[in-house]
């Protein structure tokens, strides 16, 4: 186990500045990556500690090795707490915002209705309307990780996307909700709890990068962000500024990265140099001129190398990228979002940056392509800013959007437990010193 600063805890939270800090974790099958900032009084965040290790103990998104998987994350998180130090006053992180891989996902939707008899809708009927989809039974269901309102409607009125202030008798609300597998939560939880962790908030990763790489307009007309890992592909689909799909197909960068030490007889690691290097997903003219030096396995001396034309490289590539993709197109069919998800897509990703990538996408699920990298964050390292990080972002966003709304929430829960008169001379004594 990593030893981060001191095992004492209890007292770290009292010592810490006037600032909210937040972190996130995205446990990846490739690498694992830990980010913490701090999210100022007026919302502004700052990454103040980067931690990024190689991933070890996962496999195609599931832990397969509890104490390496432990051990990855403790070195990622002790790495980001050392770059964070002054802003943690050298105490140890509490909890943190983690992504669950959408393999582990499954997004249902439910309609409910709350009678409104006439007067306005208020924040109570949104949380009323809430709590009847978490009381939904739905088949499958674990664990309750999103509930989210997608749209609403108030009596004939249809589209709604807030209806608080709003006059009606009976409002409708569509939830999407995204459930995950509660034995991977568990298995989750352990290893970040063996960091002396608590877990804040869980984050399907395909939400977390879209959070991070789309634009509004993208998700407001219909979008699916895709993001390639090393061992997954995650897959969101975005419609009207919420998240309505979350799922993923068990393949992705590190089986291309297989696929050519096999092909070409070399190692683990020589194969992913020669992909970065040389690697694309389709042919070019040219491919069979250029040569590529590959070292045997298993030889300690590189310079014995053999040499092979690049074409015979991408001729291994090719086929798994076009089974990745066509994977991603039936889990979409199956979900029966097609239409509504529009034909625009977002590729992200640390496996998403082979070229030529985009046009295999978009040959084979008929949809137009851009590449997607996460929207700036101040304090956030060029390094660490490139579409392998787009995930980690996303729950950084996530985890402060929400530290925001506890902070919010909490204000407004103090000033209903005041007597009218009494929030009324709060109220003026903000604003007459403030």
């Amino acid at each position: 186990m990593i030893k981060r600063f001191m095992d004492a805890r209890s007292d770290s939270a009292s010592s810490l500045s006037k600032d909210k800090i937040v972190a996130a974790l995205d446990i990846g099958t490739s690498k694992v990556c830990c980010l913490i900032a701090k999210v100022t009084d007026d919302g502004e965040m700052q990454v103040v500690g980067i931690g990024h290790h190689a991933s070890q103990g996962l496999k195609s998104g599931n832990i397969v090795d509890l104490k390496a998987a432990e051990n990855a994350i403790g070195q990622a998180v002790l790495a980001a707490e050392r770059m964070a130090a002054s802003h943690l006053k050298n105490q140890p992180l509490q909890s943190i915002t983690v992504n669950v891989p959408g393999t582990h996902t499954l997004s249902h939707h439910v309609s409910v209705d709350v009678k409104i008899q006439g007067h306005s809708v208020t924040e109570k009927d949104i949380r009323a309307a809430m709590a009847q989809g978490r009381g939904v039974e739905v088949a499958g269901q674990d664990h309750l990780i999103h509930n989210i309102p997608s749209e609403f409607k108030l009596d004939r009125t249809t589209g709604i996307h807030d209806p608080i202030g709003m006059n009606g008798e009976m409002l409708n609300a569509r939830l999407s909700l995204i459930t995950a597998l509660t034995p991977a939560l568990n298995n989750i939880n352990t290893v970040v709890g063996k960091n002396h962790l608590d877990i804040e908030h869980y984050c399907a990763a395909p939400f977390a990068s879209g959070l991070s790489t789309l634009v509004d307009d993208e998700k407001d007309l219909g979008c699916t962000v895709i993001d390639m890992g090393g061992g997954t592909t995650n897959i969101g689909v975005f419609v009207g500024g919420k998240i309505i799909f979350s799922s993923a197909v068990p393949a992705g960068g590190q089986h291309v990265t297989n696929d050519i030490a096999r092909g070409l007889t070399t190692s683990v690691t020589d194969a992913e140099r020669i992909k970065i290097l040389y690697g694309a997903a389709t042919t070019s003219l040219s491919d069979d001129n250029k040569m590529i030096d590959v070292p045997f396995v298993g030889e300690t001396d590189k310079t014995h190398t053999h040499q092979v034309p690049r074409s015979l490289l991408t001729g291994i590539i090719q086929p798994r990228i076009e089974e990745i993709f066509e994977l991603v197109r039936a889990r979409l069919e199956d979900s029966g979002l097609q239409q509504i998800a529009g034909r625009r897509v977002v590729l992200t990703g640390g496996a998403s940056q082979l070229p030529k990538l985009d046009e295999i996408g978009q040959l084979i699920l008929d949809k137009k392509i851009r590449l997607g990298r996460p929207q700036p964050v101040k304090g956030l390292a060029e390094a660490t800013s490139g579409p392998g990080f787009s995930t980690v972002t996303g729950l950084l966003n996530y985890a402060a959007f929400h530290a925001e709304e506890k902070k919010s929430s909490a204000t407004q829960q103090i000033f209903s437990a005041l007597p009218g008169d009494l929030v009324q001379k709060v109220t003026q004594w903000l604003k007459e010193n403030w």
